[in-house]
């Protein structure tokens, strides 16, 4: 049984991060910081976009301005983290800074999951029962619909942040990560974590398993639904307006899959240019995905493309 002494012992952490390749950390910090700008710019423009006009006041753009301030707020809490890591020799994070950096960065994650299938149902509604969408889809089920989104990631966070931080940490303090992933975090405990894993892996199956196949069977209706549209011309149309959400979540999903699911290297040689790889990959997932997503509205949804030029053209003649 660790006591309270040893508990308490631990009262910041050491963020690994690039330390061991300091010739890469320039080169990343620039990247990294013109992407998370670039993030920044674009997702701002959407919000400022469906906010602003009044032919973007509908569920769809209602969804994708919570998507794109969603994305601000999940780089927002872990990119300032990252960028000083590559710039201080030895980070280090206090233990309460930690636990709200991996709340946030977990909430928004879960959020998303959820966020992306509520954007799924309500393109299936329009294509596959337009005539009731004004009904279904009214802003007495649709504000609801993100708020619970929202409500639901940060709960999950909670509990699975509250989880991890109670254990205890009495030895070895270093997060062979950027940031506090929980995951990395939870190796470092010097107790029993399988109520944290069995938690994690339910926590997954409800936002991961359940979100992919709703979203699956959404989009089995909806190109069944399309191909029974007799022009050309109709499908065509019709596949415009799900083509950028179902594009953002093959990346999202597929990337994650990616991540997890590869197999680990038996080789120690071959685990550490692994463990690099896997940092790396964790660190482009968290800023690549949400600098595509307003690229691939604007570039794949007219309406979108129409209002951010005329958004620039009014600044332009003002």
């Amino acid at each position: 049984m660790v006591s309270a002494n040893q508990t308490a012992s631990v009262t910041e952490f050491v963020l690994l991060g690039l330390s061991a390749h300091p010739k890469l950390e320039k080169t990343f910090f620039v990247l990294i910081l013109l992407m998370y700008l670039v993030i920044l710019l674009g997702n701002g423009v959407l919000i400022l976009v469906t906010v602003s006009n009044s032919h973007l006041h509908m569920p769809m753009y209602f969804f994708l301005g919570n998507l794109s301030f969603l994305d601000i707020c999940y780089t927002t809490s872990s990119v300032p983290l990252i960028l000083d890591s590559f710039l201080t020799p030895r980070k280090t994070i206090s233990f309460s800074a930690c636990a709200v950096q991996m709340f946030l960065s977990f909430a928004m994650g879960a959020t998303e999951c959820v966020l992306l299938s509520m954007m799924a149902f309500d393109r299936y509604v329009a294509i596959c029962n337009p005539l009731r969408y004004p009904v279904v889809m009214s802003k007495a089920a649709y504000m609801p619909m993100a708020a619970g989104s929202w409500v639901a990631g940060s709960t999950a966070s909670m509990v699975q942040t509250s989880l991890a931080m109670r254990l205890p940490f009495c030895g070895d303090n270093i997060i062979n990560h950027f940031t506090c992933e929980i995951l990395a975090v939870l190796k470092l405990a010097c107790a029993d974590i399988s109520v944290n894993v069995i938690s994690m892996g339910v926590t997954n199956v409800i936002f991961l398993g359940v979100p992919v196949l709703f979203i699956s069977f959404s989009y089995v209706f909806i190109i069944a639904t399309i191909l029974r549209i007799p022009s050309a011309e109709g499908r065509k149309k019709a596949f415009s307006t799900c083509s950028a959400h179902l594009t953002v979540v093959v990346i999202f999903y597929g990337t994650i899959l990616f991540m997890y699911g590869k197999p680990k290297s038996k080789d120690p040689l071959g685990a550490d240019k692994q463990d690099l790889a896997d940092k790396l990959i964790s660190l482009f997932y968290g800023v690549v995905t949400p600098m595509l997503n307003p690229i691939i509205y604007s570039l794949r949804n007219k309406d979108v493309k129409a209002a951010v030029r005329n958004l620039v053209f009014q600044k332009c003649f003002a």
